[in-house]
Order: C-alpha cells, then structure tokens, then sequence
C-alpha cells in the first residue's frame, strides 16, 4: 500500500514538529543554557506516533551552586506545565550524567530508552559528554541477555502467539517492540540501528530487509491509524476497530 510506504516519513515529520515545539517551549521557560533538553525513547528515534507519549530527559550539569538549583527546579516546572498546556503528555526526567549512568545500570528499561537519546537544544557539548560516557559504561552481551529475557517474559502476556484475533500491534509477538528489539540490540552492539545497516553489516539478506521494511511499515501504519481512528493511545487492534481500520487503509 502506498500509504505503508511513507508512514516513517510521516512519524518523523510528526517528530521534527514536536521538536520544534519543544525547544519553543524551553525558550519561554527561559531553561538555562547549562542544561540540556533530550528525546529519548519512540521519540529520540524519530518515530512519534500521534497520541504516543513525548518522552524527554533535562540533562543538569554535575555541579549546580546551591543558590541557582531553586531557580532551577521551577523553570524546569514551568517547562512541563507548558508541555501540558499543549496537550502533549510529556514523560520528563531530570539528571545528571552520573545519574543517567546509574540509572541505566539498575533498569534496562532506562538504558534502552538511553540508547536511543537525540539532543534538541542546549548544550550540546554536555549531551557530547553523556553519549561518549553512556557508551563506554554499555555492556552489549549483558544488554542482550536482559533484552531476550524481557521478550521471554512479555509474549506470555500476549497469548504467546501472533495469530491473537485481537492483537496488539506494539506488545503481541512479532509486533512492532519484537522488531525494535532486534534494532537496539544492532545499535548497542555497533552493527547498525536500521534495516538497511543491517543489511550492509552481513547481519541480512537484502530480501529479507524487503519483506522486515514492508511488514514493519504495514505495523507502523496500523498502529498510526488506531491512534487517529479513537483519538488516544491505542495499539490493540480490538473487534470493534478491525473494519474501521481496514476501511482506513
């Protein structure tokens, strides 16, 4: 479908709009120059579904004299009362590197969302530092473990099937988080973060990029689509939604 083939274009769009309105929002925040406003997640990625959450880290320097952190703290408030404001559910954290680090080594969940960091404005030198640290403290086999085990754990969930009548199209096997597993893993590991990189790196055949690229646009595009059609996060693919999507495609 031709609709399929440019969903990543749209999503991306939809996420260049969103940075663009985030860094607005920061502006009259009047967020300090020191600091540093970063996607993370879907949303580092580029690939900002429409009522997905907008995912954002602040990152702090180390060292903040004690007289400017009250300043601080309620310009970073008034940041994520304007992001409400807008409408977009905004999941923010506030850190130091050290504590991205941290955080990163007691939770996978973190580490992943870290993986996939984009820098938006601040400093960039400070978002510079962080990658530069964050990959050196990376251990690739122990993130592929964790990340096979939090798949082994999650289709059980799901039926552990992917013929469910009513599937989700982000968490049910061979859904959307199945494929975006395969690509962290590349990603952490140096081999690539798209299908097309992989394919350069040996790690898969160009017909099998073909059919992951068609497939994994067709889930993109459903997903999109139950998002518009109930005007919420949406990704189960429910009795009650399957001709309405059917006859949006």
């Amino acid at each position: 479908l031709a609709a399929s083939r440019c969903i990543h274009e749209r999503l991306r769009k939809l996420s260049a709009l969103t940075d663009e309105l985030l860094c607005t929002l920061g502006q009259r925040a009047e967020l300090p120059e020191c600091m540093a406003l970063v996607a993370v997640g879907g949303f580092g990625r580029s690939q900002l579904f429409p009522y997905s959450d907008v995912d954002v880290l602040l990152l702090v320097p180390g060292v903040i004299a004690t007289e400017n952190a009250p300043t601080l703290c309620e310009k970073v408030e008034i940041f994520i009362q304007h992001c409400w404001d807008v409408g977009r559910e905004s999941g923010s954290s506030v850190r130091t590197i050290s504590e991205c680090l941290d955080e990163s080594r007691r939770d996978v969940t973190v580490q992943t969302s870290l993986l996939e960091a984009r820098w938006l404005c601040g400093d960039a030198a400070l978002f510079a530092d962080f990658q530069q640290q964050f990959r050196a403290q990376l251990d690739v086999p122990a993130f592929r473990v964790a990340k096979a085990l939090e798949m082994q754990q999650r289709h059980p969930t799901y039926e552990n099937t992917p013929y469910a009548l009513e599937p989700n199209c982000k968490e049910s096997p061979g859904g959307l988080r199945d494929l975006q597993i395969i690509l962290w893993i590349a990603q952490a590991a140096g081999l690539g973060s798209s299908w097309q990189e992989l394919a350069a790196s040996g790690m898969a055949t160009p017909f099998e990029v073909r059919q992951i690229e068609r497939n994994h646009a067709m889930l993109c595009l459903i997903r999109a689509r139950l998002h518009l059609l109930t005007g919420r996060r949406e990704d189960r693919l429910v009795f009650d939604l399957q001709t309405a999507v059917a006859e949006s495609l």
